[in-house]
């Protein structure tokens, strides 16, 4: 691809939003003296910073969801993360501070192009284990580049997608290397099923020690995820079938006995992880929609209003104040995220009793067992829309809930949003057509690739 004079500083800046104890990522520069050994490579996957969920440290992506609520907001925002909230089209103006989204994922993207070039010069190691890391690091780097495109490029269209741009493809780890110009959205999608591609054969089977790193079933899910906020769901749903069948996750039923670690590593239900703090402030709207009985709700939701859900800011998404061995999200892939793929695929293709039975497998563990009924209907869209619901319900502050507003509103099933003060007056909205629901590219790269097109 013919390089443009954009400069790479963008990483370095990018590179400054993490801070690690492992001791593999306190001597810079990263890639140079200290990683040796296959072992070395090894350990820089168990980083810190690659194993921390998308907007650390609470998932900042959430911020932009219709559940979301951010009672004692300032008119004008002053914090990023009000900013963000409110939909705007810069987070921060300050350029001497890393860009919000952008310099997270380019940072870990950096990280994982460190072992793909390095690898295969370190000691100690088979063959066998060098490709499986090579895997590995093609799988982390696709991951992050599902989010950067779903961020900062149009919802993919097939119509458009070789026209619309999407994000600079960047693959080495040298800080001062010119980066390519922005790919468009087919490029990006074809760059992260080509990463995944040539890393299914070199990946393990099980991950179940450390479900961090990645597995064959890892990288199914992904897929599916790619698949799914591409609208091609038939390719969604046999993805996100073969993460079910070839992986090892199992349900967490709120029922029977809880997993005895918070760590969402060893989490049975985690497909390919990653985690933050599970921390939110829902809508009255969203905690409306549950059903009474739904476990979920004293499992994962602190209130201070005896959960009647009449009081802004009284309930509080904060499982470590309620069940503390639940109190980190998983912002990575699940078994229930990808039977939700299932049902819903299936829901759009005609297959309700497909739809039903996922559904129900998720719900008969959510529900108290005496008082459970499954959900039955023969109408299409009532299905669709029940198993919509639950997904808001089963995945509602892991970061995925803004992108399936942008997935929703191509369907025409997203209303206008509105964000409120702490009296009640509409402050922002964002229409369905609105430019908003791209991110901008963020001024702080913009400042060092002046000629690097702007998103509207």
């Amino acid at each position: 691809m013919k390089k443009s004079t954009y400069h790479f500083l963008q990483l370095i800046l990018g590179c400054m939003l993490f801070s690690s104890c492992d001791k593999y990522l306190e001597i810079a520069p990263k890639g140079t003296t200290l990683l040796t050994t296959v072992e070395d490579y090894d350990q820089w996957l168990n980083a810190q910073d690659l194993v921390t969920g998308v907007g650390a440290p609470l998932c900042a992506l959430n911020y932009l969801g219709d559940n979301y609520d951010l009672v004692n907001i300032t008119n004008p925002a002053t914090q990023v993360g009000e900013m963000i909230y409110l939909w705007q089209p810069q987070f921060s103006p300050m350029l001497n501070v890393a860009p919000m989204f952008w310099g997270e994922h380019y940072a870990k993207i950096n990280l994982y192009n460190t072992v793909l070039v390095g690898i295969d010069n370190a000691t100690g190691g088979t063959q066998s284990r060098i490709r499986a890391l090579k895997a590995e690091a093609l799988l982390g780097r696709a991951f992050e580049y599902f989010y950067l495109v779903n961020e900062y490029a149009q919802p993919y269209d097939a119509a458009s997608a070789s026209t619309e741009l999407a994000v600079p493809f960047v693959t080495s780890n040298d800080v001062t290397q010119t980066v390519p110009p922005r790919s468009t959205v087919a490029e990006i999608y074809s760059y992260i099923m080509s990463d995944i591609e040539a890393a299914l054969p070199n990946l393990p089977d099980d991950n179940s020690r450390n479900r961090f790193r990645g597995s064959k079933a890892s990288a199914y899910s992904v897929l599916a995820r790619l698949y799914f906020y591409a609208r091609n769901y038939p390719e969604a749903q046999k993805h996100a079938q073969l993460a079910i069948d070839q992986g090892r996750a199992t349900m967490i039923n709120l029922n029977g006995p809880l997993p005895t670690s918070n760590l969402v590593s060893v989490r049975s239900d985690v497909i390919y992880g990653r985690t933050v703090p599970g921390l939110a402030t829902p809508t009255l709207d969203f905690m409306n929609t549950f059903r009474s009985n739904d476990r979920r709700i004293r499992t994962y939701y602190f209130s201070r209003d005896g959960y009647q859900f009449i009081t802004r800011d009284a309930t509080r998404f904060m499982p470590s104040d309620v069940v503390p061995v639940l109190g980190n999200t998983n912002t990575g892939t699940s078994l229930p995220e990808m039977k939700l793929i299932v049902a819903e695929c299936a829901a759009r293709g005609g297959n309700l009793e497909l739809a039903l039975r996922h559904l129900d497998e998720i719900r008969r563990n959510r529900f108290p067992e005496d008082d459970y009924e499954p959900f039955v209907s023969t109408d299409p869209e009532l299905v669709l829309q029940e198993v919509l619901l639950e997904r808001l319900h089963e995945l509602p502050f892991n970061g995925l809930r803004w992108f399936d507003m942008r997935r929703l509103k191509a369907d025409g099933r997203m209303p206008a949003v509105h964000r409120y003060n702490a009296i009640g007056e509409v402050i922002a909205t964002l229409q369905p057509d609105s430019e908003r629901y791209t991110l901008q590219i963020p001024l702080q790269v913009l400042n060092y690739n002046p000629n690097m097109p702007q998103n509207p």
